[in-house]
């Protein structure tokens, strides 16, 4: 009988019921082999702190978080890494080996790797990147973007003032215009992002006029479900090449899966049948 350590993960949430990160990472424990666990955890905000520096001492060696830790996270981590200082959150734990713990956002790279995977034709250089939104998805991936190349990049918010700070951020390749004018930048977008919640089962609709959005352009929505938005549908009808949310939901995961396990997973089909049952 063997007396190594079974290695323990989780994701950390408020609420965390709805997460399909525990199905997925189970997925991939099943389909290598591994010898480890991944549970959701429920975790009030005033006993994060207290959670999470238990955690390494029963086991765990690393943890996803989500909504509404993860920015409180980068100031418990005894290390946060550049892209989640730029991105102002953290959505991975490392637990090391000496006791500290490590921040790390994969977000950004969990967007850029589906899209490059999803529509290996966009070059980032063909044009301008519209994003619509300006919370914790959009820095992500306007981080990434800029990262990819993206030479130009629209950026529109519902508050204006949102979207200003993140042209702060982010600087000059950044253009910020009014939520009421987006329609009308759409028709310059060789790639459309939302980053909005609007279009989620149980939330408005994206009422943004899409008349203007070309044929040749790439259309991706962060929305995952339905995963086939209203807004993914009409950029289908049209000819767009479109990329649902759910691959950066199962590429975010992978370096934490990795980093933890030891164990690079695939994002397949298997994978994402995991992810939606």
């Amino acid at each position: 009988m063997s007396d190594a350590k079974i290695p323990l993960a989780a994701v950390i949430g408020c609420p965390v019921a709805h997460s399909k990160s525990p199905q997925l990472q189970r997925h991939w424990l099943n389909t290598y082999g591994v010898s480890g666990h991944y549970i959701p955890m429920h975790v009030e905000p005033g006993d994060l702190e207290d959670v999470i520096r238990s955690m390494p001492k029963m086991g765990f060696v690393g943890a996803n978080v989500t909504i509404p830790h993860k920015e409180k996270v980068m100031s418990i981590a005894d290390q946060v890494t550049d892209r989640a200082t730029l991105i102002g959150a953290a959505n991975t734990l490392i637990f090391r080996k000496d006791g500290t713990i490590l921040a790390d956002n994969t977000d950004g790279y969990g967007f850029i790797t589906n899209l490059h995977q999803m529509a290996p034709e966009w070059d980032p250089k063909s044009g301008p990147a519209v994003v619509l939104g300006a919370g914790g998805a959009c820095r992500a991936v306007v981080a990434s973007l800029l990262e990819a190349g993206v030479t130009e990049l629209v950026l529109s918010n519902r508050t204006r003032g949102r979207a200003d700070q993140l042209r702060q951020e982010f600087g000059a390749r950044l253009r910020v215009v009014e939520w009421v004018q987006a329609g009308n930048v759409i028709e310059e977008a060789a790639l459309l992002v939302n980053t909005t919640s609007l279009g989620m089962v149980g939330k408005p609709r994206l009422r943004v006029p899409l008349d203007g959005l070309q044929s040749s352009a790439v259309v991706t929505d962060l929305v995952y479900t339905p995963l086939r938005t209203d807004l993914l549908k009409y950029a289908e009808e049209i000819g767009c090449t479109t990329v649902d949310g759910l691959g950066m939901l199962l590429h975010q995961a992978v370096p934490g899966f990795e980093r933890w396990f030891g164990q690079r997973p695939e994002v397949d089909k298997a994978a994402r049948a995991a992810a939606l049952r």
